[in-house]
């Protein structure tokens, strides 16, 4: 660990530089960031998982710009370039964008024109000039003519010394600097339509004569933007206003008013057309781009934590329905451990005998199998069969459900589903899929690739790398924080297990289906290659219940199992009876139980988990139910009050589902009655909520909502949507 590293992350994040180094050093030894936030908060005094994932993260940056750094100083080194000077300044530099400015001019590049005036021998005459002292121009210019070197006159000479000092003023550090801030502060993002594309790239419309301040562009649009111009639908310039960024460079190069310095303002004005300005637009656009991408990234995984911590249903009988038309609707129908009992197809929106056949059996079915919840998928086809299911006589006690499908189909093709169902085909994974999300969003979601759920935006255009590793923690901290039961848990939710991972994961399954339940945590340490390291990672999100020892089915770490039972001797009882137990959880004096690994926090934790062990830390399941007055999009009429959920949010608003097929967009300016600034402030994904109809725009299948309740959005006209 580099200590100078250390102190600019503490001073940059504004903790401690004690934090800093413990939680480096933990992540260091292998430990993993759900296990550092949660069993180890006396080293980092009590971080939580986002402080001590900007810590890993800045550590990594940090650690890419010192392999930058010497291979830079490699390359100087074997090349002979390398002064005390340069090495200090390229030591000294405290980003990449600083350290490349340094390095640019010893660069190896290609035969440039100032190059090639170098091989003329017209270098000499290029510093002449710029000094800018008072000389004969031409007088010396024609000292360089060498017909031999293919100078064939004075003003090919100065041509050459001006493409000389032309890349000496775009690749000099302050001036890169200086005009980088301006391309930040004064740049503006312009677009404009490519010829004959206006039919082809319609969705594009409103970029087709964009302008805007870079400083302020929202990521959203910075990613429409580059996405446009990705599929050819408009050119983009990303770019100050050409006078004042020649002017700073005139008055940073150009020193004196006479011939010479006349020579030097034109060479300034071509390197900066010439090679500085499209130079620092491709940085300034790999800025935006980054800057985009955190934003869209950052945006994706609070989506997702909120859709992977929606309320379960819990161990349920499911009925589960993925609706068509025209080829039916498969039917499956699970136990409480989502164990695949029953499949077929019916039709419930065909013909009336058929749609009668259909009833009859999914009614016989509820009786039969003790079903207690119908599950229908919401794609097309879904609103329909749940009027029809809500149409049957069945028991009052069961309950119809529409769940959201996205992703289903993804997994329904993907090699887990085929190892989950080796002898049913794709129509029936999918449909089991849905009613297991019923049951348990968590487990079944992790089973789907993040990217295709629905829950993010241009998740194809950002740094790939950057979403998946953010995407992984995200999961990670979510299987985490709730906990997962090694005894029934698939393969897929074991690998997000800190600690575990994919080979792990498989051999705890492997062992559980050759010898048997696991009776304790301990004969984990028993699994093929789960060493101590992984079992100390892992331990305490794995639970075990009805086993041997109580306390595995909860959370608290086996290392401090010791401590739980001088508790309970101290108490003079058991542990089950302690765990059972407030009033005697009430006596412990926590203090009495402080040691020099061990302080209050681990102990506070200790007794919270005490007293409601291996508790799910996700909301209790709440049905929910549409509006049946409207079914599709020519149901809908501005003014119209209606229950949806929250699909998903964005910078600039949030996607509602009515139950119409097409989810609407409640605008930023109209999700509260006050002004907003981030939408997450105010919803989330999974949330409930009550909307008005705004406008519906038929031809494109845009609803526009409103959340507002001060007047009537009816008479608002539809806003822009970013």
């Amino acid at each position: 660990m580099n200590d100078l590293h250390l102190t600019r992350i503490a001073r940059e994040l504004n903790l401690s530089m004690p934090q800093v180094r413990a939680t480096a050093r933990l992540l260091d030894e292998g430990c993993t960031i759900p296990f550092v936030a949660r069993y180890r908060k006396e080293a980092t005094d009590c971080l939580d998982e986002v402080s001590i994932t900007a810590i890993r993260d800045r550590v990594d940056q940090l650690a890419e710009l010192d392999k930058r750094r010497d291979a830079i100083l490699k390359s100087l080194d074997e090349r002979g370039l390398l002064t005390e000077e340069l090495e200090r300044a390229v030591t000294q530099a405290e980003s990449m964008a600083v350290l490349e400015d340094t390095y640019l001019p010893y660069r190896p590049k290609r035969r440039t024109r100032a190059i090639i005036a170098r091989e003329k021998g017209l270098e000499p005459l290029a510093t002449k000039v710029l000094s800018q002292e008072q000389f004969d121009l031409d007088g010396e210019a024609r000292r360089f003519v060498n017909p031999e070197k293919s100078v064939a006159s004075v003003e090919e000479a100065l041509e050459g010394a001006r493409d000389i000092i032309a890349e000496w003023a775009s690749e000099d550090a302050g001036a890169r600097a200086e005009l980088r801030s301006l391309f930040f502060d004064n740049g503006r993002v312009r677009s404009k339509k490519s010829a004959g594309k206006e039919e082809e790239f319609a969705k594009f419309r409103d970029y087709f004569d964009w302008e805007e301040d870079v400083a302020g562009i929202p990521g959203h649009r910075a990613l429409a933007l580059f996405r446009a111009e990705k599929l050819g639908a408009v050119s983009l310039q990303i770019r100050p206003p050409d006078e004042k960024a020649l002017a700073r460079l005139r008055k940073r190069f150009v020193r004196a008013s006479n011939p010479a310095a006349e020579q030097v303002g034109s060479a300034v004005e071509d390197g900066y057309k010439r090679l500085m300005a499209p130079s620092l637009e491709t940085e300034i656009r790999q800025a935006v781009k980054k800057r985009a991408d955190e934003e869209a990234i950052h945006v994706f995984t609070q989506n997702l934590r909120e859709l992977l911590l929606a309320p379960p249903l819990g161990p349920k009988r499911v009925l589960a329905l993925d609706p068509g038309f025209r080829t039916g609707a498969k039917l499956v129908c699970l136990d409480e451990q989502g164990k695949l009992l029953h499949h077929e197809t019916v039709y419930p929106l065909d013909s009336d005998r058929r749609a009668s056949e259909a009833g009859k059996i999914i009614a016989q079915l509820c009786e039969r199998l003790q079903i207690e919840v119908i599950a229908i998928g919401n794609g097309t086809g879904g609103r329909e069969t749940e009027a029809f299911v809500r149409g049957l006589p069945l028991n009052r006690s069961v309950s119809v459900v529409m769940v959201n499908e996205s992703g289903a189909s993804v997994y329904s093709a993907s090699d887990t589903a085929r190892e989950e169902f080796p002898d049913h085909d794709i129509t029936v994974r999918g449909a089991a899929s849905i009613g297991r999300r019923l049951m348990d969003p968590l487990a079944e979601l992790v089973k789907i690739d993040p990217k295709s759920i629905g829950v993010g935006q241009y998740q194809h255009d950002v740094d790939q790398a950057a979403l998946k590793r953010s995407l992984d923690d995200v999961v990670a901290s979510c299987v985490n924080s709730v906990g997962v039961e090694v005894n029934t848990a698939s393969k897929e939710l074991l690998t997000y297990v800190s600690g575990l991972g994919p080979a792990l994961a498989k051999s705890i399954v492997a062992t559980r289906n050759e010898h048997g339940p696991f009776r304790s945590r301990k004969q984990l340490l028993k699994v093929p290659r789960l060493g101590p390291k992984a079992f100390e990672q892992a331990a305490g999100f794995l639970r075990i219940r009805d086993g041997d020892n109580p306390l595995d089915a909860s959370a608290v770490h086996p290392e401090s199992y010791p401590i739980v039972e001088q508790m309970a001797r101290d108490a003079g009882c058991s542990i089950k009876d302690l765990m059972r137990g407030a009033e005697l959880q009430r006596k412990i004096e926590v203090d009495r139980y402080v040691t020099d690994r061990v302080g209050l926090p681990t102990l506070n934790d200790i007794l919270s988990e005490l007293l409601k062990p291996g508790r799910d830390p996700r909301e209790s399941f709440q049905a929910f139910s549409f509006s049946d007055a409207v079914r599709s999009l020519d149901d809908l009429k501005p003014g119209m009050k209606l229950p949806g959920i929250v699909t998903n949010v964005t910078k600039f608003g949030a996607f509602v589902d009515i139950g119409v097929h097409h989810d609407g967009l409640v605008h930023v300016s109209r999700l509260a009655d006050r002004f907003v600034k981030d939408p997450a402030d105010v919803v989330k994904v999974g949330q409930k909520v009550v909307v008005t109809v705004v406008d519906v725009d038929r031809d494109r299948k845009r609803i526009s909502l409103s959340m507002r309740q001060e007047r009537d959005e009816s008479r608002d006209r539809p806003s822009r949507n970013g």
